[in-house]
C-alpha cells in the first residue's frame, strides 16, 4: 500500500503495481490500483479496478494518522560493536515527533542550529501498529501489525552528542524532516519474516554503499520490542516503530560520512523497495 497524489492532483490510497522483485518502478511509470476505506479504521478495505498514474509518492500514513513514533536505539550486535558500547538489557527507547516526518523524494531539511555538517543517516526497519494494544506477548506480537516500510532516523550528532547537547536524542533526531518513510507499507502476509531482511543505505549517484546489513543482526526482535514497549502502554493504531539501524553509519567511520547540502541518500531494504531522499542545509547560500 502507498498514499500519493495521483496525475489528476488529488491524494489517494491505493495498492501498487510493483515490478517483479516487489519494489515500485519509477514515478513516470508508476500505476496503483485505488483503495478505498482506512486501513486503520476499517476491517476490510476494498482494493478497486480502477488504476490511476502516480505523480508523487507520499508518506504511507498521513503525519495525522500517526499518533507516536517510537525508536529503538544501539539495536544491532554489529553496530553496538562499532561503537564500543555494551549489548544493552534491554531496548533502549526515544521519541520522534510526527512533525518529522517526511515523504520519499522531498528534501531533509537541516536547520541552521544543527548545521554543523555533522548530520547523519540511519537506515532503519519500520514498523507501524495496525490496532491498538497493550501488554501483547512476544508470540502474538505480530498480529497487531498493519506492515512495515523503509526509514531514515536523521540524525544530528551535534546535539547527541554529550559533549553538547547532554545526550539529547529526542531533540537532535526530532527536527521537522529528519524521519523520511516509504516508498511502501508492505503487509505482513507478504512480509512473513520481519527479521530476515536485507538492509542498506547507499549515497549519492556513485551508490558508495554505506550500510549492508540484515535484520537478523537486532539484539530484540520485531516481535520483542513490541511486546516490550506495550508492557503497561497502549500502543495505538498507527503507531510506528522504528527498529534500529545497522553498522555503517557515517559518524563511526574513518573519515566520517555525513550529509553534506544536496546529497542523495537511498534506504533499501528486502520486499519494501528504496526510499529516496535529498538534503538541504537551510543556511547554506550564507555559507558561501
Amino acid at each position: 500500500m502507498n498514499r500519493f497524489i495521483g496525475e489528476d492532483d488529488k491524494s489517494y490510497s491505493g495498492q501498487p503495481i510493483v515490478d517483479s522483485n516487489g519494489f515500485l518502478p519509477p514515478i513516470p511509470e508508476l500505476k496503483a490500483n485505488i483503495i478505498q476505506g482506512d486501513v486503520l479504521t476499517e476491517e476490510k478495505i476494498n482494493v478497486t479496478d480502477k488504476t490511476i498514474k502516480v505523480k508523487k509518492l507520499l508518506t504511507p500514513l498521513a503525519p495525522s494518522k500517526i499518533p507516536i513514533i517510537r525508536c529503538i536505539g544501539l539495536n544491532y550486535r554489529e553496530h553496538a560493536k562499532e561503537t564500543s558500547k555494551p549489548i544493552p538489557k534491554y531496548p533502549i527507547l526515544f521519541i520522534k515527533p510526527s512533525s518529522s516526518l517526511q515523504n520519499p523524494f522531498d528534501k531533509i531539511r537541516i536547520p541552521s542550529v544543527a548545521s554543523n555538517d555533522q548530520v547523519d543517516y540511519e537506515a532503519e526497519l519500520a514498523v507501524v501498529i495496525g490496532k491498538d494494544c497493550r501488554d501483547v506477548s512476544k508470540d502474538d506480537a505480530l498480529q497487531y501489525v498493519l506492515g512495515y516500510t523503509a526509514a531514515n532516523d536523521v540524525s544530528a550528532r551535534k546535539w547527541q552528542d554529550s559533549r553538547l547537547g547532554s545526550g539529547q536524542w529526542c531533540f537532535s533526531k526530532g527536527f521537522d524532516t529528519f524521519c523520511p518513510i516509504g516508498p511502501q507499507l508492505v503487509s505482513p502476509s507478504i512480509i512473513k519474516d520481519p527479521n530476515s531482511l536485507r538492509i542498506k543505505a547507499r549515497l549519492n549517484d556513485n551508490n558508495q554503499l554505506l550500510q549492508d546489513s540484515n535484520t537478523s543482526d537486532m539484539i530484540f526482535n520485531v516481535a520483542e520490542l513490541i511486546s516490550f514497549l506495550s508492557q503497561g502502554t497502549t500502543l495505538q493504531a498507527g503507531s510506528i516503530i522504528l527498529t534500529g539501524t545497522p553498522q555503517g553509519v557515517g559518524y563511526t567511520r574513518k573519515p566520517p560520512i555525513y550529509l553534506q547540502h544536496n546529497y542523495k541518500i537511498e534506504i533499501e531494504i528486502e520486499q519494501i523497495g528504496t526510499l529516496t531522499n535529498f538534503v538541504e542545509y537551510e543556511n547554506y547560500n550564507s555559507k558561501l
